[in-house]
């Protein structure tokens, strides 16, 4: 595994800042010229620089997007024992890897192409750099997979989607090997999009304090980005190679509300847990520990609360990475699974930062606050909820090595 994140780059960073309880919420300058944007709160990846090897030539397909997804799953890859491994290009290796959308910049070239009638900056490889299937294509190409190649652009649980999928293409003997996950490049765009919901946090001057997930006084979410890849592998397969193994891919569930397509909605929230459970063949008892999706938004903490209450009753303690980073959007599912596995592994659970007075109208749940809860936990679970009313759970088990 590995990843880039607002509270760092790799596992041992991303330790430090979550044991330290520190945002990587940034107020962010430049904003303040977007005429009518509320927000100027984000969550940047920092220090994010490329080897020499990734060059002109190869990388000119590449947004920033591209480029998060790509450096991750090489390290991911180099992880894993994998990296320059001949099986790569063998066709039994896959990638399974999405975000909400392409690199933005090159999305505004075409947009100006729209506006002004004119071609301006497009290139042979604008569009490339745009395509929402930009990072899986990027990741295939970059390491001359000739698998499947899923790509899973479905906002919010693009990460997640990634992960599951690539479980079921192994689980199904599909695939021996997937690369599995999400990123997103940081953009206003996104920032404005719930903005025009009434969504974002407006608390400019206070970074550090938002966002507050299941808290009464949170003020909505802000917007992060990152990069994070998960390598998949067929048991068998992995005990051969002797490579160490972070965890087990328990269980995977995906749905759809059906209802509406900003809306939560609590009852096939509470479905698809279930499904994930029933995938796993556990019983709820067994799963010690949630991840919330968490964002901070009202009806969005009050859906999941309600919902994770219902399956699991009081008791479940439950956390969201997301008060640390923001909403990653496309990255969050991968992010939030390998913290979570990495926890898992060293028996401690990270709190919700910013979390001291839980909204009434949320479920009672033993949410997280204060600082770190030491837990032994076999079994955690992940949730990620997005736009056009579709969920996910993915469920992790501790490998015993």
């Amino acid at each position: 595994m590995a990843g880039f994140s607002p509270i760092g780059n790799g596992w041992d960073e991303m330790r430090t800042q979550l044991l330290a309880r520190r945002s990587g919420i940034r107020y962010l300058p430049e904003w303040e010229r977007y005429n009518g944007l509320l927000t100027r709160l984000g969550g940047p990846v920092e220090n994010f620089s490329l080897p020499a090897h990734y060059t002109r030539k190869n990388t000119r397909s590449m947004g920033r997007v591209s480029l998060l997804a790509t450096r991750a799953t090489e390290l991911a890859l180099a992880d894993a024992g994998l990296l320059g491994d001949p099986v790569l290009s063998g066709g039994r290796v896959g990638v399974a890897y999405g975000s909400s959308v392409g690199s933005t910049p090159a999305i505004a070239d075409f947009g100006k192409m729209l506006i002004n009638y004119d071609i301006g900056n497009l290139n042979a490889t604008t569009y490339l750099k745009m395509m929402g299937h930009t990072s899986a294509a990027n990741v295939a190409l970059f390491f001359q997979v000739r698998g499947r190649v899923i790509p899973s652009s479905s906002a919010c649980t693009s990460g997640s989607m990634g992960v599951g999928f690539a479980y079921e293409a192994i689980k199904f003997g599909l695939q021996d090997v997937m690369l599995a996950g999400g990123a997103e490049e940081l953009c206003s765009t996104e920032a404005a999009t719930f903005d025009a919901l009434y969504a974002t946090s407006t608390r400019n001057s206070e970074p550090h304090l938002t966002p507050r997930p299941f808290d009464r006084d949170r003020d909505g979410l802000v917007i992060g980005e990152g990069g994070c890849t998960l390598v998949l592998e067929a048991l068998d397969r992995a005990l051969s190679r002797g490579v160490r193994i972070y965890a087990e891919v328990a269980g995977f569930a995906t749905n759809a509300d059906g209802s509406h397509i900003t809306q939560p909605n609590a009852d096939t929230m509470q479905v698809v847990m279930r499904l994930a459970l029933q995938d796993a063949a556990l019983e709820p008892v067994q799963i010690a520990y949630i991840s919330a999706h968490g964002t901070a938004t009202e009806q969005g903490d009050i859906a999941e609360s309600h919902s994770t209450r219902t399956v699991f009753g009081a008791n479940i303690p439950i956390s969201s990475l997301k008060s640390y980073t923001g909403h990653t959007l496309g990255a969050c599912g991968a992010l939030e699974a390998m913290v979570a596995i990495h926890m898992m592994r060293e028996g401690w659970f990270h709190p919700t930062l910013n979390l001291e007075h839980p909204d009434h109208r949320c479920a009672d749940l033993d949410y997280i606050m204060g600082g770190v809860r030491d837990i032994d936990a076999e079994y955690v679970m992940s949730n990620n909820f997005a736009f056009g009313g579709i969920n996910t759970s993915l469920v992790f088990r501790r490998w015993e090595t």
